[in-house]
């Protein structure tokens, strides 16, 4: 069985300079892809279910899926409930298989994202699960903007919560199609200067890939959210596979053509992590 906390897969990335891709999930195909993927570059991988894929499949069975994948994984694993918002939907993670939760207090008052956080971090302790926490508020293109990590408020959040990883806003926005100019190097500096927990970055597709192999190999960074470019390219695949038989109409058969494509670019974005050559 190769099924994996967080905190299993983090915690040597820490140590040994890489990071470890958090992959948004959204069907079938792209949990196949993804971990045909991480087979391919041996690397682990989490597979991650956000907001908008437990929209379209229940949470119980999301977890099902994604662990039969996880068990059958020659790498490890990590099944990740992404952006919890409330401790029930956590707590439905866990008794519904998932190894990781990630509570998403970000928006409210420092005191009540640092208590409810500490509160679903306890819960996924006691059931043998990782929990993410963030601080600072992660921004959405052409959406909601960002407020940046404060550093002290950060040190606090990890030490006052216990969690085994913690999201951070350092110039990262979710859903964004183009590659930044990078993150706020002097920020992430003065985070780690204060805490040893791993750190996360969300909206990971925007930060260009030199930078993501430089601050996985030289910072605490240990995790990037990867979501848009993967759609990007589930996307393409999807409009090749319909445009070139206009008469077919199966939808598994239209579907599976998108797997491989979006294989390809999985590996592109696993060796962005700097895992290659070093071992846990």
């Amino acid at each position: 069985m190769t099924v994996a906390t967080l905190s299993q897969v983090l915690q040597p990335a820490l140590k040994n300079g890489y990071a470890v891709a958090g992959l948004v999930t959204l069907g079938w195909e792209d949990m196949c892809a993804y971990v045909a993927a991480a087979e391919a570059e041996n690397t682990p991988v989490i597979l991650q279910a956000g907001p908008g894929c437990r929209e379209h499949t229940p949470v119980p069975v999301l977890g099902k899926m994604l662990r039969y994948l996880a068990e059958s994984a020659s790498v490890p694993v990590v099944v990740h409930l992404d952006h919890g918002y409330s401790k029930d939907e956590c707590s439905q993670g866990i008794d519904s298989g998932f190894t990781s939760v990630m509570f998403d207090g970000s928006r409210k008052p420092l005191s009540q994202n640092i208590a409810e956080t500490a509160a679903i971090a306890e819960l996924a302790r006691a059931a043998g699960v990782s929990c993410e926490g963030e601080i600072g508020f992660v921004g959405y293109a052409d959406g909601e903007a960002s407020n940046g990590t404060d550093p002290n408020e950060a040190a606090q959040f990890a030490r006052e919560t216990g969690v085994d990883a913690m999201a951070i806003s350092v110039g990262n926005v979710h859903l964004q199609e183009q590659k930044s100019d990078g993150l706020d190097l002097q920020r992430i500096q003065a985070i780690e200067a204060l805490t040893d927990v791993p750190l996360v970055i969300h909206g990971g597709s925007g930060v260009p890939v030199e930078q993501r192999l430089m601050l996985a190999a030289s910072t605490s960074i240990c995790k990037f959210n990867i979501g848009t470019e993967l759609r990007m390219a589930f996307g393409a695949a999807l409009r090749e596979s319909v445009g070139c038989d206009t008469g077919r109409f199966d939808r598994n058969s239209i579907l599976k053509d998108t797997i491989d494509p979006v294989t390809d670019a999985t590996r592109q974005v696993l060796r962005s992590m700097g895992f290659a050559g070093k071992n846990e």
